[in-house]
């Protein structure tokens, strides 16, 4: 198996195609495999990289909770990098993987080339703060309590993965089989240590606020936890833009495959070739409406009427 050590852990990593890399970087209740239509899309026409986070098989899962952490998330991030000879790379994230990727841009501006977070800032929100912290707490100590059966059970019930089971049962199952079989000690120091002790992307505004590198924001509009957040999200950084998926939960690019692969596929391109939202213009509203009433009847009138002008 293939392996790139990451300052003593091993990080297990599959990868296919050819051409500009992308990292794909799986959620909390997943693994590399959560990516296998998106990697099989867009091997095609990029070189494609998943691997899976320290604490999932075949990774390396630590004893030690301190090996644990939002910031070795990040590192890992560059070692695959390094591992591989990468100066740069698009990262395309799942909710946690969506905020290590967020993290690495602002850490590592010149090696992240576009960013695509889906389904990110879950606990965030100013209002989720205090939940957070004590559901993560009580989670950690659930996987080893309670074992990944009932976790696994629990997890794929949710009022934010039901989506998927009625919209594609077969990829519900897989999501929910994958889950049982992680570690039960990797699941618990990963929610305790990557997840619950992770700062606030609303904390975050005034640094993402300064990052130019282009990010797409993929959302469900019934994933709710992280509904507030992304629009945050999309206030404050300068090159975003935001996708929401409707009738969707927090498994985006499983619910609506085709439609995910579209989105991201047409992000790329633009970055690619360079017409995605940098270098858009400031808003000249007074130089425009000149512009605009010389071309119209209405130039030399005292008052133009509001309905010269159509509502676009």
């Amino acid at each position: 198996m293939p392996y790139i050590d990451a300052t003593g852990v091993k990080l297990y990593f599959e990868e296919g195609g050819e051409g500009r890399p992308i990292i794909f970087l799986h959620e909390l209740g997943s693994d590399s495999r959560q990516w296998e239509t998106q990697v099989r899309y867009f091997s095609r026409s990029y070189r494609c990289i998943a691997f899976n986070a320290r604490g999932y098989a075949p990774s390396d899962a630590p004893r030690d909770p301190a090996l644990y952490g939002w910031e070795l998330a990040v590192n890992d991030i560059a070692a695959v990098m390094r591992g591989l000879a990468l100066e740069h790379a698009h990262l395309v994230g799942s909710s946690m993987g969506g905020y290590a990727a967020l993290q690495f841009g602002l850490r590592y501006p010149e090696k992240a080339s576009a960013i695509v977070a889906a389904g990110v800032g879950a606990g965030s929100a100013p209002s989720q703060r205090d939940a957070w912290s004590r559901e993560t707490s009580i989670l950690a100590r659930a996987f080893i309590e309670r074992g990944m059966d009932a976790m696994a059970r629990k997890m794929a019930h949710g009022q934010t993965r039901i989506q998927l089971k009625y919209k594609d049962r077969r990829s519900w199952q897989e999501f929910w089989e994958r889950l049982r079989h992680h570690s039960p000690l990797g699941m618990s120091n990963t929610m305790a240590r990557c997840q619950g002790l992770r700062p606030s992307l609303h904390d975050l505004a005034d640094q993402l606020s300064t990052m130019r590198t282009p990010v797409l924001l993929a959302l469900g509009d019934e994933d709710a936890p992280c509904l507030e957040t992304n629009l945050m999200l999309k206030a404050v950084l300068p090159n975003a833009g935001l996708w929401i998926s409707p009738n969707t939960g927090h498994s985006i690019n499983l619910e609506d495959q085709a439609a995910f692969n579209a989105q991201v596929d047409s992000f790329l391109a633009a970055v690619e070739r360079g017409s995605w939202r940098r270098g858009y213009p400031a808003i000249e509203t007074e130089s425009n409406l000149r512009f605009e009433m010389t071309l119209d009847p209405y130039a030399n009138a005292d008052v133009v009427p509001l309905s010269a002008y159509p509502i676009v």
